[in-house]
């Protein structure tokens, strides 16, 4: 069967169709009605190797010890680079980690319990004989937990190392037969991690050893001059501090970097910054110290620290769908600049990149393609009730689920891909369709279109409507206009 599907089901070259440096669109956009590009900085102007992401866990899972009084024997937890996905929810009552669908449903087979499985029998008596976790339970808005909230939600890339930790001090607990309180454990954790970012850890490591930490500078600084040469305005919005930023960007776009930006704000508090109508700007001297002149002006070449939008548009004068807004955080980032004040908006998701490698893959399509044929025909079967077809039903069931683990497992082992939980979108991939007009894996990728190119969606068939091959097809697929052209930038 899976040999007539390889040779007569998948279309010729669909395997090599999708391509990494792609900008896939979730909404029509005319890069020549965008006058305005912003970005923020971490994960988005700066693309970090994941060395960072161990560092953080070593240096929280220490504070855990010497400054909570953790046992020692956590220590022996390493990190483990490829446990975690972003995107996951952990209930923090039941100490659980897991995927959850855009419908709010767990995925069977990822729920776990330190470094363990939870069986799914056992997730739906946890879960009163459902797998589906109401809304109210979940964090807010902004991923933040608030009096009331049972399940934390984990969108920051950042956030991975937390993740990794959360299970690695659980499953230490349940092995070591320690009883414990999984509500402390959480808030533990979170505040370990916090000091990682609070006492500035992680922006020595950074401007320690440039070299190390920041990925495909060059091609950050091949985006700025090609927006600059074209007449573009550039502004950055960051929450990280003066010093960190200009170090960083010195390093990728040399010491003029401030020559590209018509606004820099550092510290701006974010997501605070988007909604609060409090804090009003301050202008950074040479030295990086505070100036205590009132704002009236947004000038280039200055640097400011905190404000608010309000202020931002109030100043600038740039708004609606002239602004095109770069960030890797979907809430803190994305959403209120596309719900509120209608910037276009660009999410940047490095993960993209070894995703859209095994959806290429042969053996990604021929399991999948045999996952969906099996599918049409158990509900084509599941109307007979002949006791042998029973049985054929059933056979095609117990290999349906098998190929739905299988294919899970080209992503992850223990959570699968970051967009899907086999046939429906995750929470983050709803939410990434529903705060971006456009995503990809990094910046570069704008290097491979004109700046006059729209980025049309693709129209995928509702379930009502005919599937018609080529129009899933024809945009998001296709190869970069430019890719051979800007290939020699990599």
């Amino acid at each position: 069967n899976q040999g007539y599907i390889k040779s007569n089901v998948i279309p010729p070259g669909a395997c090599n169709l999708l391509n990494s440096s792609t900008v896939y669109a979730n909404n029509e956009v005319n890069l020549a009605e965008v006058d305005i590009y912003g970005f923020d900085y971490d994960y988005t102007l700066a693309l970090y190797s994941n060395a960072l992401h161990s560092m953080i866990y070593n240096t929280a899972r220490d504070f855990l010890i010497e400054h909570f009084k953790y046992p020692e024997g956590i220590r022996k937890y390493d990190y483990i680079p490829n446990f975690a996905v972003r995107g996951l929810h952990y209930d923090i009552q039941k100490g659980l980690l897991m995927k959850i669908d855009a419908f709010h449903y767990i995925e069977p087979g990822t729920v776990y319990r330190g470094m363990s499985p939870v069986p799914d029998e056992e997730v739906l008596q946890l879960y009163g004989g459902t797998y589906h976790v109401p809304l109210q339970q979940d964090s807010g808005f902004y991923g933040k937990v608030c009096i009331g909230p049972k399940v934390k939600q984990f969108m920051d890339i950042f956030s991975i190392p937390e993740m990794t930790l959360l299970a690695a001090t659980n499953d230490f607990f349940i092995t070591s037969g320690i009883e414990y309180d999984p509500v402390h454990l959480f808030k533990d954790v979170s505040e370990a991690i916090g000091m990682v970012h609070l006492k500035g850890y992680m922006y020595k490591w950074v401007m320690k050893d440039l070299d190390k930490f920041i990925q495909r500078g060059e091609e950050t600084a091949a985006v700025l001059h090609r927006l600059v040469s074209q007449g573009k305005k550039l502004f950055l919005i960051t929450n990280s501090p003066f010093s960190f930023v200009d170090k960083g960007m010195t390093h990728m776009v040399g010491k003029e970097w401030r020559d590209f930006f018509d606004v820099v704000i550092v510290q701006a508090d974010k997501p605070h910054f988007f909604t609060d109508c409090i804090k009003p700007f301050r202008r950074l001297d040479g030295n990086g110290d505070l100036r205590w002149e009132k704002i009236n002006s947004l000038d280039k070449g200055q640097i400011y620290k905190q404000g608010n939008l309000f202020d931002f548009l109030r100043l600038s004068g740039w708004r609606g769908s002239r602004v095109l807004y770069f960030g890797d955080h979907l809430y803190s980032d994305l959403a209120d600049l596309m719900l509120r004040h209608g910037w276009r908006t660009a999410a940047i998701v490095p993960e993209l990149e070894q995703e859209t490698k095994v959806v290429s893959t042969k053996r990604y399509a021929l399991s999948l393609t045999w996952l969906q044929a099996l599918t049409g025909l158990m509900e084509r079967l599941q109307v007979r009730s002949e006791s042998l077809l029973l049985l054929v039903f059933e056979e095609w069931h117990n290999e349906r689920e098998e190929l739905m683990v299988m294919t899970k497992n080209l992503f992850n082992p223990q959570f699968g891909s970051l967009f899907r939980t086999c046939h429906n979108p995750t929470y983050f991939s709803r939410r990434l369709c529903r705060f971006s007009d456009v995503y990809m894996a990094s910046l570069s990728c704008l290097l491979n279109y004109d700046l006059s190119y729209t980025f049309y969606p693709r129209r995928t068939p509702l379930q009502h409507e005919a599937p018609l091959w080529m129009d899933q097809l024809c945009t998001g697929c296709m190869k970069t206009p430019f890719l051979e052209e800007m290939s020699h930038i990599r």
